[in-house]
């Protein structure tokens, strides 16, 4: 597999164009052909899904899951283990079988969708059907462009499947525009349009698993998430699936075990229904990027329910436990499809044998600005814009990363005036949110609103804003937006924005190494999206101060 390895899809690839020997990830040339045979293997499930809907044949739910797992098995840092993509296309190759027994008009099947190779032949296949066959640069761009936004659309649907919430037409979305992709009719023209409506539709899915948490676990509320540690052993659990928070709280009850919140999993804490829980403790350590310091001192063993993991150290790996989509060689996986009650046994059995987690820092921090909580503040916080105390928003949601330039978003934050509210969503968040940047009349200057998920609620408050103070666009409004980009779900982000009219985002610390110069043009003269600068110089930009 030498030299056949290309990789573009996060922020931090190598020298800013793509991975070719060895992920900056940590994935390694056979993980990376797997993961593109699976994408090819899912486009082909995705082409033969809509030939069957155009015949008014009903696809299976479990058909439909299996497109969504497939997708948010290949975001990055999810999935490393060779073995379990191999399971994946497999069980697709075999889901994608009977679908074409089901098909009328077979010779309406793309001839993609008809390969079915055996195990011999992965990797082979895998070096024809990757990001570089697609020759001209602005087409490969906005396919993977497009793409990319499937697996963060993906991804949030998954979790709204997981709490038993589900949306036809998102389903049947995602799987028209994967098949898309595979249509070399399609103009530039075509491909800009369908990824708007990408974004278009990320709007619904986020709506659909904000209604899928809320329902479940109430609305969050402003609440105070101690840093410090207790004495008792630990389990921490890191990534964004909910679920897998209730059932591990509900396992550890009477166990002497605490659980802990890393990471994407600190706004958990704001939901009432894991309050009732007297062994949630806080949350511990930081962004997904310091887990090999954090990982270590943690002591007990740790939990990882979604993408977000860093090759574990030998010295830890035997506590690392992965679930769902995530998977690397050498840990304990703990198995458990949609709707079942997974088994946490294990991983408290050895938490019981584990010391307290060492401490790395007290104090507290407040979260929990979600829609609903910031809808209940909206007269105090109209009073204040009103009056001249608040100036701006500034929605600086997004990714964490490693790099030194994300040093930026801290220094920006304490740089801007102070007059000004940040409104956050997503593990961006780290870089600002235990800095003391005081309040607005009673209202905290960082509003958390939970994760990269719960984006959808920056949405709700901007569009709540704009009905308040009766403006015709959401760009008439006192908010700006530089928002930190990572892996994928930030691409949907980002994609809804724009589809909701967001003009002149400001998109760091680089933009994506995915957009061609031509496609990055479309974005810059018909959005404004812009790169970040120099800390002062995009506060004169944004701010005006």
């Amino acid at each position: 597999m030498e030299n056949q390895m290309f990789c573009f899809q996060c922020q931090e690839t190598a020298a800013g164009k793509g991975c070719t020997k060895v992920g900056v990830c940590g994935k390694k040339p056979e993980v990376a052909a797997l993961q593109d045979l699976l994408i090819f293997v899912t486009k082909g499930v995705s082409a033969i899904n809509q030939q069957l809907r155009k015949e008014n044949k009903e696809i299976p739910i479990d058909v439909n899951h299996l497109v969504t797992i497939n997708l948010f098995a290949t975001i990055t840092n999810a999935n490393f283990d060779s073995d379990a993509l191999i399971a994946r296309i497999k069980e697709s190759l075999r889901v994608k079988s009977q679908m074409i027994e089901l098909v009328d008009d077979k010779n309406a099947i793309p001839e993609a969708a008809l390969w079915d190779g055996s195990e011999n032949e992965f990797l082979s296949m895998a070096a024809e059907v990757g990001v570089l066959s697609t020759e001209n640069e602005d087409i490969r761009s906005l396919r993977e462009l497009i793409i990319y936004g499937l697996k963060g659309l993906a991804a949030y649907t998954k979790h709204a499947n997981v709490l038993l919430q589900e949306d036809a037409e998102v389903d049947e979305f995602i799987q028209k525009a994967l098949a898309a992709t595979l249509d070399d009719s399609l103009t530039i023209d075509d491909l800009v349009d369908l990824t708007l409506k990408t974004g278009e539709c990320g709007v619904k899915g986020m709506a659909l698993l904000d209604k899928a948490n809320t329902e479940t676990y109430g609305n969050p509320e402003i609440t105070t998430v101690e840093l410090g540690v207790r004495n008792n052993p630990g389990i921490l659990i890191s990534g964004h699936d909910l679920r897998d928070l209730e059932m591990l709280l509900e396992q550890t009850q009477d166990t002497g075990i605490d659980v802990y919140t890393h990471g994407e999993m600190l706004p958990a804490q704001y939901y009432p229904a894991f309050k009732k829980y007297p062994n949630f403790a806080g949350n511990y350590g930081n962004a997904w990027w310091k887990q090999k310091e954090e990982f270590e001192s943690f002591n007990g063993p740790i939990l990882l329910t979604t993408n977000c993991l860093v090759p574990p150290k030998a010295s830890y790996i035997d506590r690392v436990y992965t679930t769902g989509v995530v998977g690397y060689p050498g840990c304990k996986h703990i198995d458990g499809e949609i709707g079942d009650t997974k088994d946490f046994s294990k991983i408290i059995e050895q938490a019981k044998a584990c010391p307290p987690p060492t401490e790395l820092e007290t104090g507290e921090l407040v979260g929990g600005f979600a829609h609903a909580q910031v809808f209940a503040l909206a007269d105090q916080v109209v009073k204040a814009v009103k009056s001249g105390a608040i100036k701006k928003f500034i929605v600086m949601a997004g990714c964490d990363g490693r790099h030194k330039t994300r040093e930026y978003y801290t220094e920006f934050a304490n740089a801007l005036p102070k007059d000004t509210i940040i409104l956050t969503a997503g593990c961006a968040k780290y870089r600002y949110n235990k800095l003391p940047l005081g309040d607005i009349g009673g209202i905290p200057r960082v509003l958390d609103a939970g994760q990269c998920n719960d984006s959808y609620s920056l949405v709700l408050i901007a569009l709540k804003l704009q009905e308040i103070f009766g403006v015709n666009s959401i760009n008439e409004l006192p908010i700006v937006y530089n928002i930190a980009w990572y892996e994928q779900k930030a691409v949907i982000v980002l994609l809804a924005l724009l589809s909701l009219g967001v003009k002149n985002i400001h998109l760091g610390p680089t933009l994506p190494a995915f957009l061609s110069p031509n496609v990055a043009n479309v974005l810059i003269e018909n959005f404004g999206i812009a790169g970040i600068g120099e800390v002062e110089d995009d506060i004169k930009t944004l701010i005006g101060a």
